[in-house]
């Protein structure tokens, strides 16, 4: 691997925040490979990037091996928790993400390890979710990472021409001027996230809880 360049495993490009990460680290000079994990195809080609297709990533034995050589995970697979049995939320987030995070561990011991998790986390909050969040931040904490993140955005304004941007945006795109005045704190935009999740992993950031404001500061 080149000096200082990023090869990079992420998950969830079929979602609309994983694929605004992977958009952003095609571009970037600073990245020279992507691997994506998922269950099915992303469908794009391009010279930095590999696609690895594992329908259970609760057993990653049989893929574990490819997984070595890597200095950066962006971990942008989640589900929504509404409507959803609590115990399937916990396993599809926390037992989902610590198993994949454990495997990455033994597998690379130089790797920064980039967590989507969500503005309102908190492992004492009132709301399941943000408990189940929480303890998912703190025990990958614990992993023998280089660096372990965990990003917290707010609002997310898409990066135009993606194909997995969720349909509503198209009615609330008009008031993004107006989201980024009134509630500074918590918008962002895609672009800023995947940048900032980059430039985390090129530096040491001093915080291991990326709120919206850090967001920006990475981002520049």
């Amino acid at each position: 691997m080149s000096e200082n360049k990023l090869k990079v495993i992420l998950t969830g490009a079929t979602g609309m925040v994983g694929e605004g990460v992977l958009h952003e680290c095609l571009l970037h000079p600073d990245v020279e490979k992507v691997l994506v994990v998922g269950r099915k195809p992303y469908g794009l080609s391009h010279p930095k990037l590999q696609e690895l297709l594992h329908n259970n990533f609760f057993d990653l034995s049989s893929i574990e091996n490819q997984l070595q050589g890597y200095n950066a995970c962006f971990f942008c697979l989640g589900v929504s928790s509404v409507g959803m049995d609590k115990d399937e939320y916990y396993k599809l987030t926390y037992t989902l993400t610590m198993h994949f995070a454990e495997t990455l561990a033994k597998q690379n011991a130089d790797l920064t390890f980039c967590y989507i998790s969500g503005g309102g986390t908190d492992e004492n909050g009132k709301m399941a979710w943000a408990r189940v969040k929480g303890k998912t931040e703190k025990d990958l904490m614990q992993l023998p990472f280089k660096q372990v993140y965990a990003f917290r955005p707010g609002y997310l304004h898409p990066t135009k021409g993606l194909k997995n941007t969720q349909p509503y945006y198209k009615y609330i795109d008009w008031l993004y001027p107006v989201f980024r005045i009134v509630f500074a704190k918590h918008v962002s935009t895609l672009k800023q996230l995947g940048l900032a999740m980059i430039n985390a992993t090129k530096t040491k950031y001093n915080k291991q809880v990326i709120e919206v404001k850090d967001i920006h500061i990475l981002a520049e």
